[in-house]
């Protein structure tokens, strides 16, 4: 089986790619190795998976033709679409580069995929669709129409358009809200990153809504398990879908949204301890009230996927913390 994976040189992307190598597949990689942080970390990550039956193309999803031209080329049978601009407070500050990818860049796919006959789309979307909602844990059978950040609607329409595509081409949509996902080669921009680089530099680090808030961190092996399930588990109409009373985690279509998360929410402070006890340094801290465009708490309700794929996250904290310490200082030469 060919699988199309956007996004191979990204954090979720690389780790999925040398999972789906190991189990045999043939992976056509696309990313365009954007600077929004080292690309260096990229390159390194494409270096780690390298493999046999990886073609690795360098190709943004905004530019339509060579979208195209892949998929005709290459013929893939499912596809992954990890690629997106990420981070909420980014997109205070950026929007337009989340329109580029993460909508025009979306639609491409979509198109591609109507055209080449691909048996399942399987798209990344966010637990920050979640937006205002307050009902803990976040459940995909909740309503998400209030999103908070630009970041966060284009998730949101990311699973509109795919619901569209499902209904209107029969393709089948598998959308993933994945929930603070950390590990190593992860992002530099993500918390675990930014405050093992500080405490190792002797540097505050910063501790937003000063320290009320509560993630579910969910390890990325965890994260790759669970699409590793799904790529042969293509989403079925649910025939007990209606209008009168319509569930939006569900379709008449073959559409489905499932959350990836550890269903075990972790306060930030314990969090910043773990990290402490791992490297064995006490961080200094600097307390900041809450961003724009960030919720104090994530919680996944994630019932959905382990009666579908027969599997749970859970790895604990303090496992996935010093698995990515240890990455991290034999990566920098710590």
């Amino acid at each position: 089986m060919k699988i199309l994976i956007t996004g191979t040189a990204g954090f979720i992307g690389s780790h999925l790619s040398k999972r789906l190598l190991k189990e045999g597949y043939h992976v056509i990689g696309i990313d365009n190795i954007n600077d929004y942080y080292d690309p260096k970390l990229k390159n390194d990550r494409l270096e780690w998976i390298n493999h046999e039956n990886l073609t690795f193309i360098k190709a943004s999803l905004e530019d339509r033709q060579k979208i195209n031209e892949i998929f005709i080329e290459y013929k893939p049978n499912v596809v992954i679409n990890l690629a997106a601009q990420a981070g909420v407070r980014y997109s205070l500050e950026n929007p337009h580069a989340y329109i580029d990818s993460n909508i025009v860049g979306f639609t491409n796919i979509l198109e591609a995929c109507r055209h080449n006959k691909v048996e399942q789309l399987i798209y990344a979307s966010s637990s920050s669709v979640y937006g205002a909602n307050t009902s803990l844990p976040f459940s995909v059978h909740d309503n998400v129409d209030h999103p908070i950040s630009l970041y966060a609607a284009t998730k949101k329409a990311n699973e509109l358009m795919a619901h569209t595509y499902s209904h209107l081409y029969g393709l089948p949509t598998t959308g993933l809200r994945f929930f603070t996902v950390y590990g190593p080669w992860g992002r530099p921009d993500m918390a675990l990153f930014l405050f093992t680089k500080a405490i190792l530099n002797g540097e505050p680090i910063k501790i937003f809504n000063n320290g009320n808030m509560m993630r579910d961190f969910t390890f990325v092996d965890d994260i790759v398990e669970s699409i590793y399930r799904l790529v042969l588990r293509k989403p079925e109409p649910n025939m007990s879908w209606s209008g009168n009373e319509p569930d939006p985690g569900t379709s008449y279509a073959p559409y489905k949204v499932y959350n990836i998360g550890n269903n075990s929410p972790v306060m930030l402070m314990d969090f910043v301890s773990a990290i402490e006890e791992k490297l064995v340094i006490k961080a200094k801290k600097e307390f900041l009230p809450l961003q724009a465009g960030d919720v104090p708490e994530t919680y996944a309700n994630v019932d959905d996927l382990i009666r579908d794929i027969g599997f749970k996250p859970q790895t604990s904290i303090k496992d996935g913390i010093s698995q990515f310490i240890n990455w991290y200082k034999e990566y920098y030469g710590v």
